[in-house]
């Protein structure tokens, strides 16, 4: 059964693939839905195991690598973490794919997306479910090969190929540090395989790589390094800029990817490789500033997006934010859980968002919505249950897991803590914001759409309702049924799948910080949404006092352009780029060093050299006669001048 969640997605992908033309759409849509429905099945039935009767599964298939110290073999755990994944994993994967069964009907190359899905799938369940670094590693590279595939599926689009090709080059910035990091762990133990590696960091934990003369510690420079790795996938400040952009793909991809899929790896990883982070107090210092600072641009960039998706995208990524900062604080479990909350609520606002773009004939930007509560009523529903959840409103599920991040952020004394904590916070007003203003264009606003859109929009179909009344029913309830489980106190069910230094734990602190600091999330999701409701009503008069104001205009247009980091990317980096590629390796380098020092240079030189001998070649007599005699007697006075030397010397 273990075996079945990670063969059934490969077979779904390779009958869809191979066999796709024999099958039929029909026959693509209904083999890819039963056999991850199937996986889904097995990876609950797994989850009841390992979570009440306490149970760890080892599997090793069969050898892959054996060449002298290095030993890696096809093998696969299944422990607490592993378990929680394949749930967040196949759900979500599963749900997608009925999903994209009305959504693409219309699309002739259903076999093909069908064959990614379930390939992404495959991929993700193949790097959660590893027992080492390196069968790690090749889901962590599957899953970013799928994203290209999906992301640019409609490649006869131009901005599709650019987004693909840009969340490929910004993933393998990151995956330059995961590389560095497992040649660093391979040097400091010899071994790729976790239950190995995890024991024996503590006795590393002093050994120094030197590096220019200076001495760093090992375990600070695998955990750098496999952060950048994080940074990349996960979407961090830096190389972030693929995230957004990835939304040129079908909606379907954009929730399989920010859902359950690619974005989380990354998050994963840190969690898997806790007993190294630990470590490593520096870098999670690192980590807790540079997911906190994530967290309040993406929230910020999200206020003032048009894009429907692309609102939701800027969310996921300052949610991710949230993910990693926890990680900065050695609260695993807590990261684990929102990733866990967060996978059915962002996945529910990214489908509703697709019916709400197909029932307005692709209109993705939401200036040109408005009015359409009468017309997609279940879209609203969905879409407004998503958004509460996002926003962390009392008793959904995003309620829990951000308040507990928050108030565990309080709770650590430390600088970073503070940090954390208000950045965390101005974070969730933002996105009390976005969101307001989403379900507001959309729903409540007086429609700006075509009348012939308005009058030929359409709800979603029966099909598509199940899979968003399943995710509903997830982001209403599963925070509350699962936060025992996850993070209560006493309980063993991340244990030994994570691990925590004692100094480092502030789960009990959290227990007993002031109660108006408990409270803040509350009132932020609150009071903030009643405000900015008012003020999106009255905000011709908002605007209007300040338009003249310079201030205003500033910050105004350093939000809609995303902080500038697009722009500072274009012109300082590409255009640099450019200028250097040009001017420096072709024209300087290229057309110049080498083609003047290289083969064609000395080519060229003696081709040179031969023209001006063939001009001695006159074809006169006289002339071969007077060179003849010129060297006669030139060829006598070196002779003579030589005999001299000899005679005095």
């Amino acid at each position: 059964m273990l075996l079945l969640i990670i063969a059934l997605p490969l077979t779904s992908a390779m009958i869809s693939g191979f066999f796709g033309f024999t099958i039929g759409k029909q026959g693509s849509k209904i083999l890819s839905v039963v056999y991850n429905l199937s996986a889904t099945i097995c990876a609950y039935i797994l989850f009841v195991d390992i979570g009440l009767k306490r149970n760890i599964h080892y599997i090793e298939t069969f050898n892959w690598i054996d060449s002298g110290l290095l030993v890696v073999n096809w093998s696969f755990l299944f422990d607490s973490l592993t378990a929680t994944m394949l749930v967040i994993v196949t759900t979500i994967s599963t749900a997608v794919h009925v999903y994209s069964t009305k959504y693409m009907e219309l699309d002739p190359h259903i076999p093909r997306f069908m064959t990614y899905l379930s390939s992404f799938t495959f991929f993700m369940v193949l790097l959660v479910t590893a027992d080492n670094l390196l069968v790690l590693f090749v889901g962590w590279e599957g899953v970013g090969l799928c994203s290209y595939l999906l992301i640019s599926f409609w490649f006869t689009r131009v901005k599709a190929n650019k987004s693909a090709i840009k969340a490929v080059l910004m993933n393998r910035l990151g995956d330059i540090g995961v590389i560095l990091g497992l040649i660093l762990i391979f040097t400091t133990f010899k071994t790729f395989n976790f239950d190995i590696i995890f024991p024996l960091v503590p006795y590393f934990y002093s050994t120094q790589l030197i590096i220019f003369g200076a001495g760093y510690k090992f375990v600070d420079a695998i955990t750098i390094c496999l952060f950048i790795g994080v940074i990349g996938k996960s979407a961090q400040l830096g190389l972030h800029t693929w995230l957004p952009d990835a939304m040129e793909g079908p909606t379907p991809v954009s929730a399989l990817i920010h859902a359950a899929t690619m974005v989380t790896a990354g998050v994963f990883l840190l969690i898997r490789m806790s007993s190294i982070f630990e470590f490593s107090p520096t870098v999670l210092l690192i980590i807790a500033f540079f997911g906190s600072i994530t967290c309040f641009f993406a929230a910020t960039s999200g206020m003032l997006q048009h894009d429907i998706k692309k609102v939701i995208a800027y969310s996921t990524c300052s949610q991710l934010g949230y993910m990693v900062f926890i990680c900065g604080l050695s609260a695993y479990n807590l990261s684990m859980f929102h990733l866990f909350t967060h996978a059915f609520f962002k996945a529910l606002l990214f489908l509703s968002a697709g019916t709400i773009i197909h029932g307005l004939s692709n209109e993705q930007d939401i200036r040109s919505m408005g009015g359409l509560l009468k017309i997609l009523p279940l879209s609203y529903i969905t879409m407004l249950i998503g958004s509460l959840a996002l926003i962390g409103f009392p008793f959904l599920s995003g309620f829990y897991s951000k308040d507990a991040i928050l108030e565990t952020a309080f709770a650590c004394l430390e600088i970073k803590g503070t940090f954390t904590f208000w950045l965390g916070s101005f974070s969730a007003i933002s996105t009390v914001f976005y969101s307001v203003r989403l379900i507001y264009f959309i729903f409540l606003e007086k429609t700006s759409s075509f009348l012939v859109f308005i009058n030929k929009g359409y709800d979603m179909d029966k099909l598509t309702a199940t899979v968003l009344t399943v995710l509903s029913l997830g982001s209403m309830f599963l925070g509350f049924l699962t936060k025992d489980l996850f993070i209560g106190y006493g309980s063993q069910f991340f244990i030994p799948a994570l691990f925590f230094l004692p100094k480092n734990v502030v789960f009990l602190d959290a227990e007993f910080i002031p109660f108006y600091i408990k409270i803040i999330p509350t009132f932020i999701s609150i009071i903030f949404s009643l405000i900015f409701f008012v003020l999106y009503k009255k905000r011709s008069f908002v605007l209007n006092c300040f338009k003249y104001d310079n201030v205003f205009k500033n910050v105004w247009f350093f939000l809609i352009k995303k902080w500038y980091i697009d722009t500072l990317y274009t012109n300082k980096i590409v255009c640099n780029s450019f200028v250097l590629g040009y001017d420096i390796s072709f024209a300087l380098i290229d057309k110049g060093i080498i083609e003047i020092f290289g083969p064609k240079g000395i080519t060229a030189s003696l081709y040179k050299l031969g023209k001006k001998f063939m001009a001695l070649h006159t074809g006169y007599v006289y002339n071969y006669i007077c060179a003849i005699i010129m060297f006669y007697f030139l060829a006598l006075f070196y002779l003579n001048f030589y005999a001299r030397l000899i005679a005095q010397g």
